[in-house]
């Protein structure tokens, strides 16, 4: 495949990713489906935005980029046609590696909320993280020490899980499109310059 419809296909499968990311980080706003009174009672990590900025809103950006890459002008510099492309090319390697630290903050903010579990309501009336260490994960007796909300172990376990799935997924994605990039910076793009060299046509 072209580099830039290689590229093209990788935007296009960032930008639901990073819809997803971000619909699953706002309802981690509302545990177990409700409101609570309080937001200093939502687990920490929820306030850090990692589907709304790191897999969200920072992905859409380097998908953007990516996406434009095949309809990119190669014909563009010093009399040179590959110029304008090559470029490009590289430019969306810098996009990758923003997306990838964008989609690694996700990852790992995702995976210490896992491991910690969530802040909930415990049976002497107040608010704090009951888990420890991730030992709740293979017991789940022990989500019983969360007496409110409702659900809200399953909640944010299955939410922040689905950030864990997609920042890795986004990580992969964009660490191809920097080789991809690479490729693409090295040899142009066979769509319209040829590749290494060769002299296609638009």
């Amino acid at each position: 495949m072209c580099t830039g419809g290689c590229a093209k296909c990788l935007g296009g499968t960032l930008i639901p990713l990073a819809v997803f990311a971000f619909l699953a980080n706002v309802l981690l706003f509302f545990p177990g489906g409700k409101v609570i009174d309080d937001n200093s009672n939502l687990s920490e990590e929820v306030w850090y935005f990692g589907g709304i900025l790191g897999s969200g809103v920072l992905m859409i950006f380097p998908a953007l980029v990516f996406l434009g890459l095949k309809n990119n002008d190669c014909c563009g510099c010093c009399g040179n046609e590959g110029c304008g492309k090559r470029f490009a090319m590289f430019t969306s390697i810098i996009f990758a590696a923003i997306g990838f630290v964008g989609a690694g903050y996700s990852f790992v903010l995702s995976a210490v909320s896992i491991n910690r579990g969530p802040k909930c309501l415990l049976s002497n009336g107040t608010w704090d993280y009951p888990f420890n260490k991730g030992n709740y994960l293979s017991d789940q007796d022990l989500w019983n020490l969360c007496k409110g909300p409702s659900d809200i172990v399953p909640w944010n376990l299955t939410l922040f899980s689905i950030l864990l799935v997609i920042g890795g997924i986004q990580m992969v994605l964009c660490a191809v499109q920097a080789i991809n990039g690479i490729l693409g910076t090295l040899c142009g793009d066979c769509q319209c310059c040829g590749c290494c060299g060769g002299e296609g046509t638009v």
